[in-house]
């Protein structure tokens, strides 16, 4: 009898139920891990869409409006101002305007920029030195080597204009003046000025540029500043550097100031710019903004537009 031989046998597969277990496993892992993956792709993309859409916080404060300006006949002065509007600072309602969302330079109105980026950099107790001397065109005579209250810089720079001031602030900011014309910009930006541009703390330079109504709502802005209103509504001050020797007078440029009602803002004038004014005025207990800009003669201009607006208003309660 021939010896049995063993026949080799294969190895048996894995069960049937075995292997679709384990595939059906390896579909679900693959579809897990798709699903995270879309997860953490969506909220990538939904963090991306949040900070570029994301609103900033108004820099308005809120308001609760009682009443809103209405004119009884449309205005129509006859003003060499090539640019100007007329607002009334709490809502902000345009009572005049022509060619209002013009840009043009802007020239010392500037500063009013200047003082409010200032003052959230420097104490009004901090003292500033003076590195650079007999800066033109406008100068209040500041010497070099001098220290300065800073606030007592923001007077120098705000009733006389004097450029010298302007100087000493972004020469004595962190950077120097580059670095404090980008903080301007970033504070314009802040402010949603799309037409407003700086270049410089003076506004000597051709490159600040603005609208009429972009002033006029930055201005509105910059009174809630205590400091800043009461400095721009000053007619004179006398002021020293920290010893005490030396002594300047300074006179406010706004010869508005002189009239009932008017409590400021800021003059300019260069070659280029022309006369351009930022005009507060208190009116039956509301204040109105007003700018011109391009004038041949702003405070005429101004005061045109005031008188035609002075019995010519009514404020209409908004309430039901």
């Amino acid at each position: 009898m021939k010896g049995s031989q063993k026949k080799h046998q294969p190895k048996a597969d894995r069960p049937l139920d075995e292997r679709i277990n384990s595939d059906n496993l390896l579909v679900i892992f693959s579809i897990l891990f798709a699903v995270l993956a879309f997860l953490a792709l969506a909220s990538i993309y939904t963090r991306f869409w949040i900070f570029r859409n994301y609103v900033l916080p108004s820099p308005v404060k809120e308001i609760s409006l009682a009443s809103y300006p209405e004119l009884s006949n449309k205005l129509d002065p006859d003003i060499t101002a090539q640019a100007a509007v007329a607002i009334d600072d709490q809502s902000k309602a345009v009572l005049y305007a022509k060619n209002e969302n013009l840009r043009f330079t802007m020239a010392s109105t500037t500063k009013v920029m200047t003082a409010l980026v200032a003052l959230d950099h420097f104490n009004e107790n901090a003292i500033l030195a003076i590195y650079s001397g007999n800066v033109e065109p406008v100068v209040v005579g500041f010497l070099e080597g001098e220290n300065v209250y800073f606030i007592d810089v923001l007077y120098a720079m705000l009733l006389p204009s004097g450029n010298d001031a302007a100087v000493a602030i972004g020469d004595n900011y962190p950077g120097g003046e580059k670095a404090f014309v980008k903080k301007m910009n970033e504070k314009a930006k802040s402010f949603n000025l799309k037409n407003t541009h700086f270049a410089d703390t003076t506004g000597f330079s051709d490159d600040n540029y603005s609208t009429p109504l972009e002033l006029a709502r930055f201005a509105s802005l910059a009174l809630q500043n205590k400091t800043i209103a009461k400095i721009v509504a000053t007619k004179s001050k006398n002021i020293t550097d920290v010893t005490g020797k030396n002594e300047y007078q300074l006179s406010n440029l706004d010869i508005l100031l002189e009239k009932e009602g008017i409590t400021g803002v800021k003059t300019g004038y260069t070659e280029e710019a022309g006369g351009v004014l930022i005009t507060s005025s208190e009116l039956n207990g509301k204040r109105l903004i007003l700018v011109v800009m391009k004038s041949k003669d702003r405070f005429s201009d101004i005061e045109k537009i005031l008188f035609q607006i002075e019995g010519n208003i009514n404020f209409v309660s908004n309430r039901p």
